[in-house]
């Protein structure tokens, strides 16, 4: 029998603003930041970071434009306490960037973590207790008011601690912890009267932080109980309201931009979104959806790979490949309509104009990465993915009709080998298809022109037997059709054929398609040369060489 049982789960009560405003609301500015990488992304680590690891890490933070970053909970362990006391002590902390703590409301946890901040030139004391009605009443065993005077005190601790070390300057901040859980109107009262002891003013704000510790509704239900807090938060000039989500039903981002949209100043996140049970929300993601949508995320994340290694190496933890943004695979396309639309986009596309590629909402370059992997070759693909291989690689610009041809022959290699194809061997597959063949050469030619005609004198090896060749026609691929017609015995006419400049050699060369009509049968032929007309005398050859292969 299976436990797999729905009818054990009620539905979540849902809070309902009924004259919400947030849905008709834009973003139009990036919120503050603040990284939490380094406490709640640390602590759910399996192996916590050690303090060199998150030395590494913070000064990854700083670089990336983070100008508030949460370094840990000083009062819970040695490790924490000397991290901070290394930063403090060895003046790690830049002028503008402000370390933020965590601390339960007890006095003797406040009392050590102002004394591992002594000497420090600004920070934020981030306090909080649990108001959830199922932490009140199976956990704490408290009422409601039970709950608000654990806040009021506090609340007070915290300002009291501040006192005794005036040369700092002390920003306060209160989370409800488990506000999802908690009943919006009684979590915004908790709030109230911690302000009301804080007593903030618009140039020295607080910041009240409405965490969803753990995720139990729709993105929309967040966004409702935030514009309900933002309209009554007492002193709400003075307050910075910031949110914390976690991705328990994978909507962190949605509900963070949500909350934006509703009101919330500040965010509060961890990058690539590691952090307890799912994770927190993901700062690259909403900064990236920002930055997507026009509007500047204020990091610096155009070097993000550099620090996406250092936070992948410090929390031990791989980065997915889907990963939105900055995933391994999410500018590659394998699809073959995707790469056909991917490729006539591209171009196309002007510097100077906004950047719009089909499938590729923004340009990979800004986030450092170079397009080698936008397109990538398996048996999900077209002839646009395999036209794009072999022209970025190797500077060979198929037509069309011949893309149609040799797709086919691809689409057999990787439908056999159920892998990704490279572009090497794509190139290798091209010559090995429709390349000279040892057994057909062209050793020497000669040409003369008069009175609008072509002679041809030409030496072919065929088989290891030389092999003379003379015509004349209207002009030099014409007599070369002619010679070969009356020396081999059939009947050769051009069908196709398209030339360019291989730019991608040491020197610059021809290279030339040909589909030719050899005794009514359609064969494919491509040569390269110095010069168009080798390169063409070579493409008729290896049509020639390839039809009589098929026919032994």
């Amino acid at each position: 029998m299976s436990g797999f049982n729905h009818q054990k789960y009620r539905p979540m009560p849902t809070f309902k603003l009924a004259d919400r405003k947030w849905p008709d609301a834009d973003l139009s500015h990036a919120p503050i930041w603040c990284s939490v990488d380094l406490r709640d992304g640390n602590q759910a680590l399996i192996e916590p970071m050690s303090v060199e690891q998150k030395l590494e890490m913070f000064s990854s933070l700083v670089e990336l434009g983070f100008k508030q970053i949460e370094i840990g909970f000083p009062s819970a362990s040695q490790t924490e306490f000397e991290f901070c006391r290394r930063l403090i002590d060895e003046n790690r902390i830049p002028a503008d960037v402000t370390i933020q703590v965590l601390v339960q409301a007890r006095k003797h946890l406040i009392d050590k973590t102002y004394e591992a901040l002594s000497g420090v030139t600004k920070a934020i004391i981030h306090v909080y207790n649990s108001t959830s009605i199922v932490q009140r009443e199976k956990v704490f065993k408290l009422d409601k008011a039970g709950i608000i005077d654990i806040a009021k005190q506090g609340a007070q601790w915290v300002m009291e601690g501040a006192v005794a070390y005036p040369q700092t300057q002390w920003q306060f901040q209160y989370s409800p912890e488990s506000f999802t859980g908690t009943e919006v109107d009684f979590a915004v009262t908790v709030c109230n009267h911690v302000i009301d002891i804080w007593q903030p003013t618009p140039q020295r704000p607080c910041i009240i932080n409405l965490p969803a510790t753990v995720e139990t509704n729709t993105p929309n239900v967040f966004a409702d109980q935030i514009e309900y807090a933002s309209r009554h938060l007492k002193h709400r000039q003075a307050v910075k309201l910031s949110v914390h989500t976690h991705n328990d039903r994978g909507c962190a981002v949605a509900a963070s931009e949500m909350a934006l949209l509703a009101g919330a100043d500040r965010i509060e996140g961890t990058i690539l979104g590691n952090g307890e049970r799912t994770g927190n929300m993901d700062i690259i993601t909403l900064a990236m959806n920002l930055y997507s949508q026009g509007i500047d995320p204020e990091l610096n994340l155009g070097s993000i790979e550099q620090h996406l290694e250092v936070f992948e190496r410090c929390t031990q933890l791989p980065r997915h490949p889907r990963h939105p943004w900055v995933g391994d695979l999410v500018y590659t396309a394998f699809s073959g309509s995707h790469q056909d639309a991917i490729k006539k986009c591209l171009a196309i596309q002007k510097d100077d104009q906004p950047w719009d590629i089909a499938y590729l909402p923004i340009d990979p370059a800004d986030l450092g990465r170079d397009y080698e992997a936008v397109i990538r070759v398996n048996s999900q693909s077209g002839k646009g993915g395999i036209a794009y291989l072999l022209e970025r690689e190797f500077g060979v610009r198929l037509p069309r009709w011949l893309q149609i041809k040799f797709s086919q022959i691809v689409q057999k290699v990787t439908d056999q080998s159920g892998r990704e194809v490279s572009g090497e061997l794509l190139y290798e597959l091209l010559w090995q298809h429709f390349g000279s063949l040892a057994n057909y050469q062209l050793t020497s030619y000669n040409i003369k022109n008069a009175d609008e005609q072509t002679a041809i004198d030409a030496l072919l090896k065929v088989n290891d037997e030389p092999l003379t060749i003379q015509a004349t026609g209207g002009g030099a691929l014409e007599a070369l059709c002619l010679a070969l017609s009356h020396s081999l015995d059939c009947q050769i006419n051009i069908k196709q054929y398209h030339e360019h400049a291989l730019q991608s050699a040491a020197s610059a060369e021809a290279i030339c398609y040909v589909e030719a009509e050899i005794d009514g049968v359609s064969s494919i032929g491509i040569g390269r040369s110095q010069d168009v007309m080798g390169a063409g005398f070579q493409a008729i050859i290896s049509a020639v060489a390839h039809r009589a292969a098929a026919i032994a």
